[in-house]
């Protein structure tokens, strides 16, 4: 599963994970930390708009961490 941070306001912590690949889109879940509040949901996003968010910083890949 592929791991991306959100760029976001100060004292906010939001990642998107890669859950499955479709034809032309990805099932990923959004997981959004307000100050110890969280929440995550499920959506679908075409490759185009994902690949733009990339493209534009505003998706970051996470390194791996190394056992």
């Amino acid at each position: 599963m592929k791991r991306y941070t959100i760029r976001t306001i100060p004292g906010r912590s939001e990642f998107i994970e890669i859950l499955k690949e479709l034809d032309d889109e990805y099932l990923v879940r959004f997981t959004r930390d307000n100050n110890g509040s969280i929440k995550t949901t499920e959506e679908r996003i075409t490759r185009h708009l994902f690949n733009i968010c990339v493209q534009t910083g505003y998706l970051n890949p996470v390194e791996a961490s190394v056992a």
